[in-house]
Order: C-alpha cells, then sequence, then structure tokens
C-alpha cells in the first residue's frame, strides 16, 4: 500500500468517525427530547382531575410503571374495547384511558395486599394474613364496581334533565327553529347536565360535517342508556320519513314524564313493602311493650302483696 492509498485511507477513517460521531450526537439529543417528552405527558397525565381519591394517589405509579407494559398489547384489546365504551358513558374519558384503567386494576392488586400488610405489621388493624392476600381480589373488581356507580349515578341525572331539555328543543323548534338551531339554544339555555353535554358534543359533530343520524347514533352510545337509544331511535325515524320533528319531540317529552311518574310508583310500592319488615319485627313489639307492659307488670307484682 503505497502513501496515497494510506491518506486515502485515513481520510475515509475520518469521515466515517465523523459520520459516526454526528449520528451519536444526534442520537443522544434525539432520546433526550423524547425523555423530556415524555416527562412532559406524564406530568400532564398526572395533573389531570381525578373524581377517585385512589385514582389520584396511584395515578403517578401505574400511569408510569404499568401502562408501558400494557400499551400495544393485543391481549387486552378485547378490555380496552370495553372500558373505552363504559369510560365515555360514565363521563371518565378525561379523566382515564382504557389503558390506564386496566393498569389502576393491576395496581391494586398489589396495593391493596401491601397497605393491609403494612397496616398489620405496624399493629394497626388485626386481620389474617389471608385476609390480607384475599384484598388482592377487590383490588381486582374495585375499579368496576366504582366504574359502574358513576355510570348509574350519570344515567339518573341524564334521565332526570330528559323532559325539560325534550320540551325545550321541542319548543324551539316550534319556534322556527331548524333541529341545529334548537339544540344550540338548549346548550344555551339549559343549566349545566350531563346530558346538555352531550348535546353539545352532538352539535360540535355535526358543525365538522357528520350527519345528523351518525351524530344522533354516538350520543346514544356514548349515554348507554335504553331511554336515549329509544328516544334516539324515534328521532331518526323521524327524519328519515320526513314527518315533524317538534311534534315527535312533544309526543317524547310526554312519554318520558308518563315513565317516570310509573317508576316513581313502583319504587313507591317497594318501599311499602320494605318497610314492613322492621315495621313487624321492630316497630309493633316496642309499640306493644309500652301499652301492655304495665298490664304485665301489674300482674306479675301485683300492688298489694
Amino acid at each position: 500500500m503505497d502513501a496515497i492509498e494510506k491518506g486515502q485511507l485515513v481520510i475515509y477513517t475520518a469521515y466515517a468517525l465523523i459520520g459516526l460521531g454526528t449520528f451519536i450526537v444526534a442520537r443522544m439529543f434525539v432520546q433526550e427530547q423524547e425523555s423530556r417528552t415524555a416527562q412532559e405527558n406524564l406530568a400532564e397525565l398526572g395533573n389531570r382531575d381525578a373524581s377517585n381519591f385512589l385514582v389520584k394517589i396511584t395515578r403517578p405509579f401505574f400511569t408510569q410503571y404499568v401502562v408501558p407494559m400494557l400499551r400495544g398489547k393485543s391481549f387486552w384489546e378485547s378490555r380496552r374495547v370495553h372500558y373505552k365504551r363504559k369510560l365515555v358513558a360514565a363521563g371518565l374519558r378525561e379523566e382515564l384511558t382504557p389503558d390506564e384503567m386496566i393498569a389502576f386494576k393491576l395496581f391494586l392488586i398489589l396495593f391493596f395486599p401491601i397497605v393491609l400488610g403494612l397496616l398489620k405489621v405496624g399493629d394497626f388493624i388485626d386481620v389474617a394474613i389471608l385476609t390480607v392476600l384475599a384484598s388482592g381480589i377487590l383490588g381486582w373488581f374495585y375499579p368496576d364496581i366504582w366504574l359502574k356507580s358513576r355510570l348509574q349515578a350519570r344515567q339518573r341525572r341524564v334521565l332526570k334533565s330528559m323532559p325539560f331539555v325534550v320540551d325545550l328543543l321541542a319548543l324551539s323548534m316550534e319556534a322556527g327553529l331548524d333541529f341545529v338551531g334548537a339544540i344550540g339554544k338548549v346548550v344555551e339555555k339549559s343549566s349545566p347536565s350531563p346530558l346538555v353535554d352531550e348535546f353539545g358534543q352532538l352539535l360540535k359533530e355535526i358543525k365538522v360535517g357528520a350527519s345528523r343520524q351518525e351524530a344522533l347514533r354516538e350520543m346514544a352510545l356514548r349515554i348507554d342508556m335504553m331511554e336515549m337509544n329509544s328516544f334516539v331511535s324515534i328521532l331518526i325515524s323521524a327524519d328519515q320519513m320526513g314527518a315533524s320533528i317538534g311534534k315527535i319531540l312533544r309526543q317524547q317529552s310526554e312519554q318520558i314524564r308518563s315513565e317516570r311518574m310509573l317508576k316513581a310508583e313502583k319504587e313507591g310500592a317497594k318501599a311499602a313493602q320494605k318497610i314492613l319488615i322492621p315495621l313487624v319485627f321492630i316497630i309493633l313489639p316496642a309499640v306493644g311493650l309500652m301499652i301492655f307492659g304495665p298490664f304485665l307488670l301489674s300482674f306479675i307484682y301485683p300492688t298489694g302483696s
């Protein structure tokens, strides 16, 4: 190898080293940016409001350590679909993602036994070891119980506000507004409620290009109530047949009020049956003792003796 070839080899080697150094430096900058972005995302996730105390105190742990292990895993896909619908119906889509919900359940399997174990070791509580271990089962099912209670509470609020909102929607359309304008008036004039929020989302979807029928179906899926599904089906049918939606809304409002009255009467009848148990076994014996007690005492302990 002559001097020229050696010089070219040195130059090529230098180029290669410069390229390798540039790649390493660029990679370091990219990794630093990715790390910074990940930290900012974690901080943003941690700053979200949480209505549940356990979610609030454990979010930094399960979002940082458990969620990355679940993300992208096809094994949990069916659970993701299930929890996505439930979280939306419960009004928790801004609070938890499906992956976070699954991670929350998995984290509580260890969190509950650890907390109970520490309390037992510190002599704060006296429970069996089996109870400490079994608390992990509660940790798995607790998020589902909490989610179900939030869903039912939201559905009750939706059902309670439906007659007023439907009446206002019917009045707006009878006053000459079209369907979109009537929804805007409902969102503007009604007091805040989950149903008004859903109508606001419906209005946004229509404005960005979704058809009225598609937006109504999406709203019914988000609320996930039999009454809302029936209401949306009737509106879509009326829209397809060209019937007067204002008249349909008025009929629906009356029907919703009638169903609420029947449900209230049914619950009242149940309450009357439930009160029989304490009445027979607690109240009547106490009243009988107050009335007949003095007579029994007078027979047992005569005053003349």
